[in-house]
């Protein structure tokens, strides 16, 4: 049965952004599914951790804050992380999606590895973890299932962090850490303090295992292999695999050395060992002379920058046949008597040879190989080997190939060349991404200038009403400022819409006078002669809904606050509709109250409910008629709010 069918996320739009289409592998900790970011149009992988971590509320803290440390990290051999956050039960991480295997499924597939090509999956993983260490990040659960080989040979390392958030649970009991104990060093399992020391060892069994295909210690509990960690030397390799190179049986004694002192520093200085290693081995399998490994003495070679892939695994790393020791040479056979026709024929070959060899030197001609792709520092290692004169050019924008590496070549790839040709290599600078400039406080056509300065462009723009932004001002930007977005990308502004003018015709004097100081408004009152209610509002400047500053004067018209004669209209010659008292009644005072709240205290008391919109605030600013007067049922209230 497919289990993503009875899979609930599958099909569900996570957090509104995510939509989950299928699973792809379900841990101990957590599920990883494919989705699609609706918002930015890519597939990515969502990693949604299991229930019982996500009801942890000290698990959500640290995995949040972890989180937000590792999505800072930005190295090509490093799993990208772009989001976290929380739907209901559901706490993710939104990463970078790497099509391919993990190296546990490698090993299960092949067994061990060719001693070159172990070294080229561990230097692309040392280069990750040395990148973290220089940031101050710690992975603490280095393994195989942790290190992911895509369809096109890159190594990414993947769940910086995850390790220390579950730290801060109770979910660290045995049973569940069992399938890590085995790459645990010996003061995680006595104290449970990790430094980069403690990744460096997780490493070096790492690659003992790729070199042998087992783990160096077995036992029927994990109990038993955690106790070996901490009391036990771990064996070198060439003790399960005679023939393996003195080089790596240095590699793997350094960095699982049982005290953290004796170690390499960090996951750098172990990287400078294993590309010494790497370049000394003879590129056909089989024993070396035994050197040194570790951090250099002097500064040649130097170590190369961190943040760069520096060997790529080959392709065929996941389907070739493993092969580490050379097969013997055959015994040269004594006392045989020389075959002087063979020897004549040897000499007449070795002059072809050279005559044709001389030829050739003369016309000599290279092919541009194809570098397109690959990290700058292999590729100019790699021309170099094949005699061109390389240049490494300034690295140029681009969306689609990653940092580091080649982006383009001069002359292309294929193009025939004669002799030392010079070769000029540009790089990937990443995409480009510009900083959404501070334009708050400027007018909207200022703003647009500053943003088209940059690249940027202004896509929507709407109005906010305010009591502290002068109107017209912007108040913020979508992006926020500050916010690295893609070149050309267009900005949303929210500028200021002042103080909009309420309708207060048919209010009160005191009523309106108070309601339009409150919200930041100067009223000024003229009287005239009027039959309308006594001190009512009658006209006003400016008209209702009009924009305008804070502070500015508002003019309104009263009708004669003197008129002793206005009578409410059913106050009209003793008329109170002919029904007697039973026909008036009290309209209730909702000065204050909640406008949803009046209006239905209102409607209770029989009275049909009008409401005009004033600041804003929702309660009951102005009542007319006021309450306590007497009306017969179905009289119309007006509220202002």
């Amino acid at each position: 049965m497919d289990t993503t069918l009875t899979d609930p996320l599958v099909g569900k739009l996570l957090d509104g952004r995510y939509r989950v289409e299928s699973r792809i592998a379900r841990g101990g900790m957590a599920t990883v599914y494919l989705a699609l970011d609706i918002r930015l149009d890519r597939t990515v992988a969502v990693k949604v951790m299991h229930r019982s971590l996500a009801e942890d509320p000290s698990f959500v803290r640290r995995f949040i804050g972890e989180a937000k440390s590792v999505a800072s990290l930005s190295h090509p051999n490093v799993v990208h992380v772009f989001d976290q956050g929380t739907d209901g039960d559901n706490v993710y991480l939104s990463m970078e999606y790497v099509p391919g295997r993990t190296l546990r499924d490698v090993l299960r597939a092949r067994g061990r590895l060719p001693a070159r090509e172990a070294l080229e999956v561990m230097i692309p993983v040392l280069a990750a973890l040395g990148a973290a260490h220089q940031a101050g990040l710690v992975h603490r659960d280095v393994k195989p299932e942790n290190v992911l080989l895509s369809d096109d040979g890159r190594v990414k390392v993947v769940d910086f962090g995850l390790a220390r958030a579950i730290e801060a649970t109770n979910q660290t009991r045995t049973g569940v850490m069992i399938g890590t104990i085995g790459y645990m060093s010996p003061e995680q399992v006595t104290s449970g303090a990790t430094d980069a020391r403690s990744d460096v060892y997780s490493a070096g069994i790492m690659l003992f295992e790729l070199l042998t295909g087992r783990q160096p210690y077995e036992g029927d509990t994990p109990m038993s292999v955690a106790y070996r960690h901490v009391h036990d030397t771990v064996p070198v390799p060439s003790a399960l695999l005679p023939g393996t190179p003195p080089l790596l049986d240095t590699l793997v004694a350094q960095a699982t050395a049982r005290d953290p002192a004796t170690r390499p520093a960090d996951a750098t200085a172990l990287l400078v060992a294993a590309v010494d290693a790497h370049r000394m081995l003879p590129r056909e399998s089989g024993p070396v002379p035994s050197v040194p490994v570790g951090p250099p003495q002097s500064p040649d070679p130097a170590p190369p920058p961190a943040n760069q892939t520096l060997i790529q695994p080959r392709v065929d790393l996941l389907t070739s046949p493993v092969s580490d020791v050379a097969e013997p040479a055959p015994r040269a056979r004594r006392g045989l008597r020389p075959n002087w026709f063979l020897i004549a024929l040897a000499v007449v070959m070795v002059i072809a040879v050279g005559v044709t060899g001389w030829m050739f030197s003369q016309t000599t001609t290279v092919t541009v190989p194809s570098l397109v792709g690959k990290n700058v520092t292999i590729a100019e290692s790699e021309a170099r080997r094949l005699g061109f004169l390389v240049e490494v050019g300034k690295a140029e924008n681009d969306e689609k190939v990653l940092k580091g590496n080649v982006l383009r070549t001069d002359p292309v790839a294929g193009t025939e060349t004669e002799g030392k040709t010079k070769l000029v290599l540009i790089a990937s600078a990443g995409p480009k991404r510009v900083a959404v400039p501070n334009v708050v406080g400027l007018d909207e056509n200022s703003a647009r200038v500053k943003l088209a300065e940059v690249g940027l462009v202004v896509d929507d723009v709407r109005k906010q009403q305010s009591e502290t932004v002068p109107r017209g001002q912007v108040m913020r930007t979508n992006p926020a400022v500050g916010n690295r977005v893609r070149e050309g990308s267009k900005i949303d502004l929210v500028k200021s819409a002042g103080l909009v003018m309420p309708d207060v015709k048919g209010m009160p004097r005191d009523q309106a006078d108070a309601m339009l100081r409150s919200a930041g408004f100067n009223p000024q009152f003229v009287e005239q002669t009027d039959a309308a209610q006594p001190c009512t509002v009658i006209a006003q400047d400016p008209q209702p809904n009009a924009e305008i500053d804070k502070g500015a004067v508002v003019r309104l018209t009263l009708s004669q606050c003197s008129n002793g004669n206005w009578r409410w209209p059913w106050e009209n010659d003793g008329d109170d509709g002919g029904g007697g008292d039973d026909k008036i009644i009290i309209i209730p005072n909702v000065m204050f109250k909640d406008v949803k709240a009046a209006r239905e205290e209102l409607r209770v008391a029989g009275m049909r409910v009008k409401i005009k919109k004033g600041p804003g605030r929702g309660v009951v600013l102005a009542q007319i008629p006021p309450g306590g007067q007497q009306a017969p049922p179905g009289t119309e209230v007006t509220l202002w709010h």
